[in-house]
């Protein structure tokens, strides 16, 4: 029903920069919140960022400053500009999104990326 697929993950030394980008498609009516999770080897998924349709955000303490999420409506699609990285930002990272379908009764949606990965090197 929606697609979405990532893109921009990489190696990328510490003190870098990566942008993720995440484009969804499929029976879309409208989109509200497009966010970004990360999981590293050993830990549980976590939030690193979000966005909501009216462009308030949401940031993990621990990339505040450092990470900035936006979004173009037009496109549906979100992304993650990473500035300073640190190897500890090593994880899978995730875009995930919620919305309504284009279906009768406009039923509502999530959906999640395959994932990609981002490996900062120290």
């Amino acid at each position: 029903q929606v697609q979405l697929v990532e893109s921009g993950g990489g190696l990328v030394q510490a003190g870098g920069s990566l942008r993720l980008s995440c484009a969804a498609s499929g029976s879309i009516f409208s989109i509200n919140t497009m966010g970004w999770y990360r999981q590293a080897p050993g830990k549980q998924r976590e939030l690193v960022a979000a966005i909501t349709s009216g462009g308030t955000t949401n940031y993990a303490d621990s990339v505040k400053g450092r990470f900035t999420i936006s979004r173009d409506n037009a496109k549906n699609t979100v992304f993650l500009q990473m500035d300073s990285l640190k190897p500890e930002d090593t994880a899978v990272y995730y875009c995930t999104v919620e919305g309504m379908l284009s279906y009768s009764g406009r039923p509502t949606f999530r959906s999640w990326g395959q994932g990609t990965q981002v490996t900062v090197s120290s």
